[in-house]
């Protein structure tokens, strides 16, 4: 057999070679055509992943500072509250603090643009309810917005306490002072359950019933921006004064302390805005603004004649529960209220953290009255304007944009 000659291949063989090669090569790209390759099976995965991951964190980050930075408005906006006019109070240093720039992680915060702004919320209505904070946002919020229509008028109509029409966009904002959110009146004193004790009166809360000012304005405003925690200390309801809680006409017994107090308010009030108010209507809780008293509260000569923001590692101390400091107030409410918007349609608006450097930015002692520190003490819990509540007002645009493209 070594002997014989090899057998040569039929003049057919290539061919069946190459038939059966193309065969196998159109099959594989209907199969291809059809079902996902690895690849594509991997594109498609991290679509929908990404697709599932939420919006960058805009209220984490660091300040920047940007010596090119100036404020959009100046001390004559027609819309300033005197004591937060840090310009015309002559506030030392505001140039500098100005001059900081907010740098989220992993993403951009564009500077709004008051024309662009209020022609996508042309016939749109944005609204504010909750405490003076929330007031101090939206006098920042209407001086920025005003640049782009001068002719904007002062406007308090639906129980607001002030507001302003842009009339070239049909565009109202409003503020609705509401402090606890629900109904509150004094009582002078008098024998209830639990509240015996009391040698002056009691404020009695109706948990389950809206402040009469804010109480009509479902379906007027497309945009709501809610807040309360700034009345709940003993500062605001002493002892001698104290918060008693009923539901349906009746005191809540036991009656709650008034951590406990704010917990059935958020409840009951998260419950009625669900109710009451459009699916539609765009809905923010703005979380606390941080204090910055140094050196005791606003009543024991506390302070914050700073000249820069804080340091990132310096937060813990000031603001941490723990460490039992005059500041722990923002984080210890904002547990309680982050709880109880689980589940609820309306959007967290975390700025405490942001506002946490900000020591360097609050009106301090130039409240634009003489006799105002010796009154009051330095403020140390609003915020100068122009100042940080831009910077609130460039995230709430933001994401005010967002939703509605």
């Amino acid at each position: 057999m070594r002997g014989m000659s090899a057998k040569l291949p039929s003049p057919l063989f290539p061919w069946l070679i190459f038939i059966t090669l193309a065969s196998l090569y159109f099959l594989s790209s209907f199969i291809s055509f059809n079902t996902p390759s690895s690849s594509s099976s991997s594109s498609s995965s991290s679509t929908s992943q990404s697709l599932s991951i939420p919006h960058c964190d805009l209220s984490k980050g660091r300040w920047h500072f940007d010596p090119n930075r100036k404020p959009l408005y100046d001390d004559t906006c027609p819309f300033h509250r005197n004591a937060w006019n840090c310009i015309r109070n002559q506030r030392q240093n505001l140039t500098f603090i100005n001059s900081w720039t907010w740098l989220p992680r992993r993403c951009d915060l564009p500077r709004i643009d008051p024309l662009r702004f209020l022609t996508k919320m042309k016939n749109r209505n944005v609204g504010f309810v909750g405490d003076s904070l929330n007031e101090n946002f939206l006098v920042s919020f209407l001086c920025i917005l005003r640049v782009a229509d001068e002719s904007a008028k002062k406007w308090k109509k639906k129980g607001a306490w002030r507001g302003a029409y842009f009339p070239k966009f049909n565009v109202t904002v409003g503020y609705h002072r509401a402090v606890l959110l629900s109904k509150y009146q004094w009582q002078p004193k008098q024998s209830e359950a639990g509240v015996g004790d009391a040698p002056q009166g009691i404020y009695r809360v109706d948990v389950d019933v809206p402040s009469d000012d804010w109480a009509k304005i479902a379906g007027f405003y497309d945009v709501l921006v809610f807040n309360t925690g700034h009345w709940w200390n003993f500062d605001k309801f002493p002892k001698e004064k104290p918060l008693v809680f009923y539901k349906a006409g009746q005191p809540i017994v036991p009656p709650p302390a008034m951590l406990d107090g704010l917990k059935v308010v958020l409840d009951n009030m998260i419950a009625y805005i669900e109710k009451e108010f459009p699916r539609d209507t765009l809905k923010f809780w703005r979380l606390q603004s941080p204090r910055h008293f140094y050196g005791g509260d606003w009543n024991q000569n506390g302070s914050c004649l700073f000249n820069k923001p804080l340091e990132e590692n310096e937060l813990e101390l000031w603001f941490e529960p723990r460490n039992n400091g005059v500041n722990k107030e923002a984080r210890q409410l904002n547990a309680v209220i982050e709880e109880a918007l689980q589940g609820t349609d309306i959007r967290m608006l975390d700025l405490s953290h942001l506002s946490e450097f900000r020591a360097d930015a609050h009106p301090a002692i130039w409240l634009g009255r003489k006799d105002a520190v010796a009154i009051w003490g330095q403020d140390c819990m609003h915020w100068c304007l122009p100042g940080v509540p831009d910077t609130w007002v460039d995230i709430l645009s933001k994401l005010i944009h967002d939703n509605f493209e």
